[in-house]
C-alpha cells in the first residue's frame, strides 16, 4: 500500500503542470472583509525586517458592485499608510484583485511641483523626491516654454514608502499604477495582468522584477523613470507594449521575454545594459531614437516582424549573435560610435524573405563577426542583401570584411599553434597550464580535435583559458612544407589585395596609390635620363628643372598621400606594401648602372623619345615601352627637348603611359644605345603597371553601381 502512495506521488509530479502544483502547493483563497482588513492593518508582518500589512492568499473584490466595501478598502489602508512612522509595505502575493485597481487611492499624495512635502518623509526619501521634482520641473518648462509662459501647474504624485509585493497576484481588473513614485523596491514575479496595466510616468527608486508577468492587454509604461535594475525576464506580453520616453538607468533585463503584438521603445534612454537576449518578437517593433549608452542584447532573438531602430545613438556594440530575423531589421540614420558596431555572428539571416536596412556607406562598416569559420553563409548573404537594396559601398564592406577574417585565418595556419601536433612544452607557452596541456595531449591520442572550440568539452579548460587561446592555436592535420609556402603565398597576395585596394573595394585607395607611385617612377626615369655622369664632361639637370621636377610630381604623390590617409585603415601599412613593390628593385637597378657608368654613344641625347605626329589624349592599353626597330617607324619619334621647362611633363606622361596606360603623347624607350638596366627598370615598371591596371579594372567594376549590377545581375 505504501508502495502504491510512492508511485502516485511521483507520477503527480512528473506529469502534472507546474501551474497546478504551484496551485496545489497554495492554500485556498479567501474573501476578504472589512473585519479581516482591520486585524491585518493592526497587525503588520514583519518582513526581511520591514513592516508590511499581509494581504495575501486573499480575494479582494473592488467591482462596482461592492462599492461599499471598495471605499472602506482604500480609506483604511490609505489612512493606515499615512499614519505609520516608518515605511509601510503592502503584499498582495497569491491574491485575486476582481475589478480596477487605482494606486492613487492606496499611496500618499504628494505636489509634484513646489517646495511643500510631508513631514513624515526622511530625509533620504525627501531629498529624492526634490531631486525627481526637479528634473520634472526642468522638462516640462523646456517642453511648454514655447507655448505658456505661466508657471507650471499644481499636481500631485502617489508616493508608496514602503516595498509592494505582487507575487503572482492576479488583477481581474484595470491596474492603474501610472504617475506613482516607489520609494521602494517592487516585487511583481508571476504576476497575471487580465486587463490592461498603466505604469506611465512611474518612478522606481529600488530595484524592480516583472519576472514571468503576464500582461494579457496593454502594458503601458510610458514616460517611466527606473533608477535601479528593471526585471522583466520572461515576462509574456500578449497586447501591445508601450515604453515610449521611458529611462533606465541601469540594467533593464528583459531576456527570454515574449512580445506578441507591437512594442514600443522610441526615445528610451538606456543608460545601462539593455538585454533582450533569447526574446520573441511577433509583431512589430521600435526602438526608434533610442539612446544605448551600454551595450545592447538582442542575441539568440527571434524577429519574426520589422523591428526598427531610426535614428537611434549606439555607443557600445550592438549584439545579434545567433538572432534570427525573418523580416526586417532597419538601422535607417542610426548613429553608432567609436566603440559601437553590430555582431552579427551566427544571425539566421535569409536575403530573400528579409532585408537588413542602414544608410548607404555606413551600415556595412558597423557589421562585425569574429571569425570566418562558421560565418561565410552569413557573410555571403549580408553581400546578396546589399546588392539587392542597390547598398554597393555596403556589399563591398562586408566584402572587405570576409577577406580580412581570411587573411586572419590564414596567418593562424602560418604561425599559429597545431593542438593535434604541438609538444607540451609549447602549448604552455601558448597559454595553456601544465595539466590542461597533458589532457589535451591525452585527449588527441583518442580523437584528434577537429576544432578549437572542442576544448570547451575538456572539463579542465575553463572558457577565460578558451578565450585567451582561441586566437592562437588551430586544429588541423600535420602540415608540409609545401602546404606551408601555400599558405605563405595566399597570405602575402591577399595581404597586397587588402592593403593596396581593399580588396578591390575603395577606388579612391587604388587611385591613391596608383598616383603615388607614377610620382615615383616619374622621379626615377628624370633621374636616370638627365643626371649621367660627372665626368669629364657633366651630363646633370639644371636647378629649375629640378625644382619643377620635385614641385610636379611632389604634388602628385601628396594628393596621393592624403588620399591613402584618409580612406586606408593602415596607411602605413600601406605604403610599406607600396614601397615593398616599387622601391627594390628599381633602386638596384639604379645602383648598379650609377656604379658602372655609361660610355656609349649618344650620351647627350635622351633615351625617351614621343611620337611628334599626333599630340592628343590617348588611352594606349596594348602599347609596348620600346619603339620597333622598323626604320620609317623609327623617324615619327623623337627625342625628348632636354632645354625646355615644361620637359619635367614628359617623364610624369610616361609614367603614365607605363603604369597607367594613359597619357597625353606616345612617349618611349628608343631602341638603339641604351644600357640593358635601364632597359629592365622601364619593362619592370611595365610590368607592375599591367598588374595595376588589372587592379584597377576590378577595383572599379565592384565599385561602380552601374558596373556591378551588370557584372552580378546578368
Amino acid at each position: 500500500m505504501f508502495g502504491l502512495i510512492c508511485l502516485g506521488a511521483i507520477a503527480l509530479c512528473l506529469f502534472v503542470p507546474r501551474p497546478a502544483l504551484a496551485a496545489i502547493a497554495q492554500p485556498e483563497q479567501m474573501p476578504l472583509t472589512l473585519d479581516l482588513l482591520q486585524q491585518r492593518l493592526k497587525k503588520p508582518s514583519q518582513v526581511e525586517g520591514v513592516p508590511v500589512v499581509d494581504l495575501r492568499r486573499l480575494v479582494i473584490d473592488l467591482r462596482p458592485e461592492n462599492a461599499a466595501f471598495r471605499l472602506q478598502f482604500y480609506r483604511l489602508l490609505q489612512a493606515t499608510l499615512q499614519r505609520s512612522p516608518t515605511p509601510l509595505g503592502l503584499d498582495l502575493s497569491y491574491s485575486l484583485i476582481q475589478g480596477d485597481l487605482a494606486i492613487s487611492e492606496i499611496g500618499l499624495r504628494a505636489p509634484l511641483y513646489g517646495d511643500g512635502l510631508l513631514p513624515l518623509f526622511t530625509d533620504a526619501e525627501q531629498a529624492q523626491l526634490r531631486r525627481d521634482r526637479r528634473r520634472l520641473t526642468q522638462l516640462s518648462q523646456l517642453s511648454r516654454s514655447l507655448l505658456t509662459p505661466a508657471a507650471p501647474p499644481s499636481l500631485q504624485i502617489t508616493v508608496l514608502r514602503g516595498p509592494l509585493k505582487l507575487t503572482q497576484t492576479r488583477f481581474e481588473g484595470f491596474a492603474n499604477f501610472a504617475n506613482t513614485f516607489f520609494l521602494s523596491s517592487l516585487d511583481a514575479i508571476g504576476a497575471t495582468f487580465v486587463q490592461a496595466a498603466d505604469w506611465s510616468e512611474t518612478r522606481f527608486i529600488q530595484p524592480i522584477s516583472f519576472a514571468d508577468t503576464v500582461f494579457r492587454q496593454d502594458a503601458r509604461f510610458r514616460s517611466a523613470l527606473f533608477f535601479d535594475r528593471a526585471g522583466f525576464n520572461q515576462a509574456r506580453f500578449q497586447g501591445k507594449v508601450n515604453f515610449q520616453s521611458s529611462e533606465f538607468q541601469a540594467t533593464a533585463n528583459f531576456s527570454r521575454a515574449v512580445f506578441q503584438q507591437s512594442a514600443n521603445f522610441s526615445r528610451v534612454q538606456w543608460q545601462g545594459n539593455a538585454d533582450f537576449a533569447q526574446t520573441q518578437w511577433q509583431a512589430l517593433s521600435s526602438f526608434n531614437q533610442g539612446q544605448f549608452s551600454q551595450a545592447l542584447f538582442l542575441s539568440e532573438a527571434v524577429l519574426e516582424q520589422p523591428i526598427t531602430f531610426r535614428e537611434a545613438q549606439f555607443t557600445l556594440p550592438v549584439n545579434l549573435r545567433g538572432a534570427m530575423i525573418q523580416d526586417q531589421a532597419d538601422f535607417g540614420d542610426a548613429r553608432f560610435g567609436r566603440g559601437a558596431y553590430l555582431n552579427v555572428a551566427g544571425l539566421q539571416f535569409n536575403p530573400d524573405q528579409a532585408k537588413i536596412l542602414g544608410n548607404p556607406g555606413q551600415i556595412g562598416r558597423v557589421i562585425s563577426v569574429p571569425a570566418l569559420q562558421g560565418n561565410e553563409t552569413l557573410l555571403r548573404n549580408l553581400v546578396r542583401n546589399f546588392r539587392s537594396l542597390e547598398q554597393i559601398p555596403d556589399a563591398n564592406q562586408v566584402g572587405y570584411l570576409t577577406q580580412r577574417l581570411r587573411l586572419r585565418q590564414l596567418q593562424r595556419m602560418l604561425v599559429g599553434v597545431n593542438l593535434n601536433t604541438a609538444s607540451p612544452t609549447r602549448l604552455v607557452q601558448v597559454g595553456f597550464s601544465a595539466k590542461q596541456a597533458e589532457t589535451i595531449a591525452a585527449t588527441r591520442v583518442q580523437q584528434p580535435f577537429r576544432s578549437p572550440t572542442d576544448l570547451l568539452k575538456l572539463e579542465s579548460l575553463d572558457l577565460a583559458t578558451y578565450v585567451k587561446v582561441r586566437d592562437r592555436v588551430l586544429a588541423t592535420d600535420r602540415r608540409s612544407v609545401t602546404g606551408r609556402l601555400g599558405y605563405a603565398l595566399n597570405w602575402f597576395s591577399l595581404s597586397l589585395l587588402l592593403l593596396l585596394t581593399h580588396y578591390g573595394t575603395n577606388s579612391w585607395l587604388t587611385l591613391g596609390v596608383g598616383m603615388v607611385a607614377i610620382a615615383y617612377f616619374a622621379v626615377v626615369f628624370w633621374l636616370v635620363d638627365r643626371f649621367r655622369r660627372l665626368h669629364p664632361q657633366p651630363i646633370v639637370p639644371t636647378w629649375s628643372e629640378t625644382l619643377w621636377i620635385s614641385g610636379g610630381a611632389g604634388g602628385l604623390a601628396i594628393a596621393g598621400l592624403v588620399a591613402i590617409f584618409r580612406v586606408s585603415e593602415h596607411p602605413w601599412l600601406t605604403l610599406a606594401c607600396l614601397g615593398v613593390v616599387t622601391v627594390p628593385v628599381p633602386a638596384v637597378l639604379l645602383l648598379l648602372i650609377y656604379q658602372r657608368g655609361r660610355f656609349h654613344d649618344r650620351m647627350d641625347v635622351s633615351y625617351f623619345v614621343e611620337e611628334g605626329s599626333l599630340r592628343q589624349l590617348r588611352i594606349l592599353i596594348g602599347r609596348l615601352p620600346t619603339i620597333p626597330r622598323y626604320p620609317l617607324f623609327r623617324e615619327r619619334y623623337a627625342p625628348l627637348l632636354w632645354n625646355r621647362r615644361w620637359n619635367w611633363l614628359n617623364y610624369l606622361d610616361f609614367s603614365f603611359n607605363n603604369l597607367l596606360r594613359f597619357g597625353f603623347n606616345d612617349i618611349r624607350l628608343r631602341d638603339e644605345h641604351v644600357p640593358g638596366l635601364l632597359t629592365s627598370l622601364v619593362w619592370y615598371q611595365w610590368t607592375v603597371g599591367l598588374l595595376y591596371t588589372a587592379l584597377l579594372l576590378w577595383t572599379l567594376s565592384r565599385t561602380i553601381p552601374g558596373l556591378n549590377l551588370l557584372i552580378y545581375f546578368k
